[in-house]
């Protein structure tokens, strides 16, 4: 097992957190909840950030905790299937479509929410669970996933991820059609 320092991770891979934290802020302004500061990039822990106030609504706690994943798996399959198809089916190497692939990866790598998301998102979802939320209910799942997502990104998962979605989808969908 290779062992990789975060930081240089998250420099090689500096698309996938701008994308991320431009995510987080995206579905606040989208819900209109104050933001008070945001960090798209630096060198260190966190590599990103946006500090907002607390949202008045579950729903919106839920889209600014999971909006990254939302976002940074489509962006993953909207840059990586086009590259792909010359690349994979013509043999074509273009040097444009192995940086479309390496931007799609590195976006789809940081789709996971972080574990701060999910100390947030589990903490509302305890709240509105006493108010009979269902989406309070049904996120408890979804922040269980989300912490064991974060304790395998030691093996890698976040990578295997964007993998998937920026290679095996295509794939199989290219499979499908041709």
């Amino acid at each position: 097992m290779i062992i990789i320092p975060g930081f240089l991770i998250a420099l090689v891979t500096f698309p996938g957190v701008i994308v991320h934290e431009a995510a987080h802020l995206f579905f606040c302004k989208l819900r209109r909840v104050a933001v008070f500061d945001v960090c798209y990039f630096r060198i260190g822990n966190p590599s990103g950030y946006v500090i907002h106030e607390i949202p008045d609504s579950f729903t919106s706690s839920f889209l600014i905790a999971v909006g990254p994943f939302i976002v940074n798996s489509f962006l993953c399959v909207l840059f990586c299937f086009p590259a792909l198809v010359p690349v994979r089916t013509f043999d074509h190497k273009d040097p444009i479509c192995y940086f479309l692939i390496w931007l799609g990866v590195s976006i789809g790598m940081h789709a996971f929410p972080s574990t701060q998301d999910a100390k947030v998102l589990w903490q509302q979802a305890n709240e509105a669970a006493g108010h009979s939320n269902p989406l309070a209910l049904l996120s408890f799942p979804l922040v269980i996933v989300i912490y064991i997502a974060n304790l395998l990104r030691f093996f890698w998962l976040d990578y295997l991820y964007g993998i998937g979605l920026g290679f095996v989808l295509p794939e199989l969908i290219l499979q499908k059609v041709l």
